[in-house]
């Protein structure tokens, strides 16, 4: 849907992007991840012709970005900008009509989506009436209802209490069910691994991580697993003489042991196992896998070393 090749952007003595380039599939629910202050605001206002960038190019769906390429992006900011003193229905009918959608279909679309978020009571409501998470309610509508190839989500969830974020999250799932590609952008890990299929990850003006989901945290795979064992009755076995791996957590309790242990780069599981299995009741064995969040860390904090930006 999205080629982005090579975006530089450069604001006075501020480097925002520094030869950036993504590749987001259509039909894909694309998390562009960093924290505050990466350069993701400035590319998304680049990628909707607010901003131009210094150099580098977008192809948009097999053709070079252009201005007729606007109708088929929704794009929710993370400021919000909905007229305050304006009652809601008719702005959303302003709002709607300002996309291309007459009057009468854009009336029947606002309202399937009031009785889909259950706020048709806020028809004749100001905004300035509604909470921060209410108003991002209304503004998710007006994002979508012109049904755009491309919706473009900066913090969507900001404001949101964990009920009506579910809600927002399942319409966000059942927009990309019927086609619609999503780059959804946030410093926030927690509904990454439940909406992406891939991400990139920006800090400091310059991508460091792009992949699907699912092969970044394989590739983030480091042997450290949790093991859950009883000793034999009468004997006590110190998980410690085994030099074969770090021990990062280890917990008794109730004649059991949880030990989280992460097994030295020459050894494998079956070596650890070998050595408990006659001396100890193994219960279960887990791999942990890292989050994305530890991964997040991870990366961003190994890069805060790596780019000096000029």
């Amino acid at each position: 849907m999205l080629k982005i090749h090579n975006i530089n952007k450069q604001y006075s003595t501020h480097r925002a992007l520094d030869d950036v380039s993504l590749t987001i599939h259509k039909g894909s629910i694309y998390g562009l991840l960093g924290p505050n202050g990466a350069g993701k605001t400035t590319l998304i206002r680049i990628i909707n012709q607010i901003n131009a960038p210094d150099s580098g190019e977008i192809i948009f769906d097999g053709e070079k970005l252009q201005p007729k390429h606007i109708e088929r992006i929704g794009y929710l900011p993370e400021e919000r900008g909905l007229y305050k003193k304006m009652k809601i229905g008719e702005q959303m009918l302003y709002l709607a009509q300002l996309k291309g959608i007459k009057k009468a279909e854009a009336s029947r679309r606002i309202k399937e989506w009031f009785e889909k978020l259950e706020i048709q009571s806020w028809w004749d409501k100001k905004v300035e009436d509604l909470s921060k998470g209410m108003q991002q309610k209304v503004q998710f509508v007006a994002t979508v209802i012109h049904k755009p190839d491309l919706i473009i989500l900066d913090e969507p969830f900001s404001g949101f209490d964990p009920v009506n974020a579910q809600i927002i999250q399942n319409e966000i799932l059942e927009l990309n069910k019927q086609g619609a590609t999503i780059i959804y952008s946030t410093h926030r890990m927690e509904s990454v691994e439940t909406l992406c299929d891939e991400i990139a990850l920006i800090n400091r003006s310059k991508k460091i991580l792009e992949g699907s989901v699912e092969n970044i945290k394989e590739s983030y795979r480091n042997q450290t697993y949790k093991i859950s064992y009883s000793e034999t009755e009468g004997t006590e076995f110190p998980l410690e003489e085994l030099a074969l791996f770090e021990i990062i957590e280890h917990i008794n309790r109730d004649n059991q042991t949880e030990a989280t242990i992460k097994i030295n780069n020459d050894k494998t599981l079956n070596d650890i196992l070998l050595q408990l299995i006659p001396k100890v009741k193994i219960n279960e064995v887990l791999e942990i896998i890292p989050s994305m969040h530890d991964i997040f860390i991870e990366k961003v904090t190994r890069s805060k070393n790596q780019y000096t930006i000029k």
